[in-house]
């Protein structure tokens, strides 16, 4: 399901209906609809990378709990920067990784040494240009 679909058409107006009048000002159950309509609308692209998406969900509200229980500074960064840290390396395996071991196999082969590096072949998806 993309943004600009049918599909997307009719699901947003549900989602909308439900969180405003089904669910009748409870900010938990507003919330549980928002993340449950969240992973179905990334599970109708690709199910396969819900798992992904639960993760980080999962790993974000932990360090979210953890940094308010937190007394210390320090400790609140160090939680905070444990998240960044492992957010990013997702973003950077799974966006830019193909790029880069295009490019070393690439440079390798410039300077007369063949390589064969695996890519993960992961297709994600595109934003929308208009």
């Amino acid at each position: 399901m993309f943004f600009n679909s049918i599909s997307f058409a009719i699901f947003l107006p549900i989602v909308f209906f439900l969180y405003w009048f089904a669910t009748k000002g409870n900010l938990k159950l507003q919330n549980l609809l928002l993340l449950v309509s969240s992973y179905f609308f990334y599970s109708c692209w690709d199910y396969r990378f819900l798992f992904l998406l639960i993760f980080s969900t999962l790993l974000d509200y932990y360090t979210g709990l953890k940094i308010a229980s937190a007394e210390k500074t320090n400790s609140k960064k160090l939680w905070l920067w444990i998240s960044i840290s492992i957010n990013l390396g997702f973003l950077g395996v799974f966006k830019y990784f193909n790029f880069f071991a295009a490019s070393m196999a690439e440079a390798l082969l410039q300077l007369g040494i063949k390589s064969n590096f695996g890519t993960l072949n992961v297709i994600l998806p595109v934003g929308i240009s208009f």
